[in-house]
């Protein structure tokens, strides 16, 4: 697994990481199997564990499923709410229950003037490593490119896959110029796009690169985008985390390989 710097001033991260939005929100006897694949996410080198209080149990079950090993994951959560006073809470939880947090992100924007300078605090006492800051929608792109300017947060996390290609207008050559980590969220475009699966004789001209599944393709794609630090596709498929990884070592796609990715998306 190779790994990229998470901004200028960032710790190193592998390239491949695990999203939990659905796929960790379970409870009772549906907890165990995704204890294996946090495990098996770790045993892959995909250490970059994102998760959210809006994500149900998703934090609550992250955490136990790194009961053990929680050394060898780089956590990133997020404070999601208006009132402070919740913010406050959600964010003694998660440190209550990692212990500390490698990347703490205000998750869509929600009240950032306000988290902002409670996280800052936290960086100074050393509980958290990196402040981030996420959106998912486009419209909310120009605000997202204001917190950016603010140099008070250290990367962006932001939807791209061949589909959504919006942050190649302005948020992917700000954090260039800004020197931000990006992780970028739906690498496989939520469901819709990985399942529209190409033919293996059409994935053929990617052999060389590795590539022997659609969505190594995709993770592939976005990872191929030097300005990307790293993606965190969502799974619960047993699995699924060993294959992911696999898209995380080079050699990279050129520009004909992501026009043909991209072709074959129905892009």
């Amino acid at each position: 697994m190779e790994t990229r710097r998470l901004g200028t001033d960032g710790p190193e991260v592998p390239v491949v990481g695990m999203g939990t939005w659905r796929t960790l929100d379970v409870s009772g006897p549906d907890e165990p199997a995704r204890h294996a694949v946090v495990r098996e996410a770790l045993d892959a080198g995909c250490a970059i564990m994102d998760s959210s209080p809006m994500y149900g149990h998703a934090e609550r079950v992250l955490g136990d499923g790194l009961a053990g090993r929680r050394d060898e994951a780089f956590v990133a959560t997020k404070v999601w709410t208006p009132d402070p006073q919740e913010a406050q809470r959600q964010i003694a939880h998660a440190l209550g229950r990692f212990g500390r947090v490698e990347c703490y992100q205000l998750h869509n924007l929600v009240a950032w003037r306000d988290h902002l300078p409670v996280l800052e605090a936290l960086r100074d006492e050393g509980r958290i490593d990196v402040i981030g800051a996420t959106h998912y929608a486009p419209a909310a792109f120009g605000e997202l490119g204001t917190v950016m300017r603010t140099g008070r947060v250290g990367m962006v996390q932001v939807p791209y896959n061949p589909h959504e290609r919006d942050i190649e207008r302005e948020i992917l050559p700000l954090a260039t110029e800004l020197g931000l980590g990006v992780l970028v969220m739906r690498p496989l475009g939520g469901g819709p796009l990985a399942a529209r699966a190409p033919s293996a004789r059409e994935l053929e001209p990617l052999a060389a690169f590795g590539v022997t599944t659609w969505a190594q393709a995709l993770l592939k794609w976005a990872l191929s985008d030097p300005r990307v630090t790293a993606v965190i596709p969502a799974t619960s498929q047993p699995g699924r985390m060993s294959e992911n990884a696999k898209a995380g070592v080079g050699p990279w796609f050129g520009r004909d390989e992501r026009a043909l990715v991209a072709r074959l998306a129905g892009s």
